[in-house]
């Protein structure tokens, strides 16, 4: 199937929902949806304007996002694996930035094909730059392609971590820090799990990790570092699923294979 159609349509609802999100700043009232996991107005809006232009050009397409309700999550009927074309969005990835001012966040927009990530859109309103990629297609920033770096070892790549929402010193991701430190030319902690992944097709980023991740975290990256030529595993070195599941995502095979064993070490 060609996918260009289908990536335009992303690029623009992930652009036009980045300039609300924009506008929005300062301007919305915050909230905790759990223990140190914030939501806004905002987090809101752009979820709605995403689905209400979804629903307008793919009436019959599943949309599933980080806001759903927990009865809609739990619903097996919404289950991406299972629908010809479903759409997984996270209307801002990165709220606590956003919340506190940080201008690093931004609109995460993806779209499954029987079960096949094939289209995402990565979108940061604050530095205008838009990460698009799709099967066959291929994947670029502003238009340019991007490629992974080459680095192949450790000791010269800059790794991005990711923590859950409220952090404990025994999660996972905390482990896995401990554990690179000192082993990597320098360490990143951003905020964005969908910027990093970007930031990896884009050869920014060697190396980017999360634990405790939704789908909406990173199924545009996902695609974005598949089709950029980087690869992006499980932490167990399995396929990335259409479920929550820990991400790791490298430049080169020799980094993944070097990251998992750091991995496997890790409960």
């Amino acid at each position: 199937m060609d996918y260009r159609p289908f990536l335009e349509n992303c690029e623009w609802i992930a652009k036009r929902a980045g300039g609300l999100i924009r506008e929005k700043v300062g301007h919305v009232a915050i909230r905790e949806k759990g223990p140190a996991d914030l939501v806004t107005e905002a987090d809101l809006a752009s979820q709605e304007l995403v689905r209400s232009m979804l629903a307008e050009i793919y009436p019959t397409h599943l949309l599933v996002g980080e806001e759903d309700s927990p009865e809609r999550r739990a619903d097996p009927a919404r289950d991406p694996s299972r629908a010809e074309f479903a759409w997984i969005v996270d209307p801002i990835d990165g709220t606590t930035n956003y919340a506190h001012g940080v201008p690093f966040y931004c609109i995460s927009l993806a779209l499954a094909h029987r079960g096949r990530l094939v289209v995402g859109v990565v979108y940061d309103p604050n530095q205008d730059e838009c990460f698009t990629a799709a099967e066959g297609v291929g994947a670029f920033l502003n238009g340019k392609p991007i490629h992974p770096s080459s680095v192949t070892d450790l000791e010269h790549a800059l790794y991005a971590t990711s923590f859950p929402a409220h952090v404990q010193k025994n999660d996972p991701d905390v482990q896995c820090f401990m554990e690179l430190v000192g082993k990597t030319q320098s360490i990143r902690r951003t905020g964005s799990a969908a910027l990093n992944l970007a930031y990896v097709a884009a050869g920014r980023f060697d190396v980017a990790s999360a634990y405790k991740t939704k789908i909406w975290d990173y199924a545009a990256g996902t695609v974005l570092v598949q089709v950029a030529g980087g690869m992006i595993l499980t932490w167990k070195g399995e396929p990335i699923p259409l479920a929550d599941a820990p991400h790791l995502a490298t430049a080169t095979p020799q980094l993944a294979e070097t990251l998992l064993r750091c991995t496997s070490k890790i409960d």
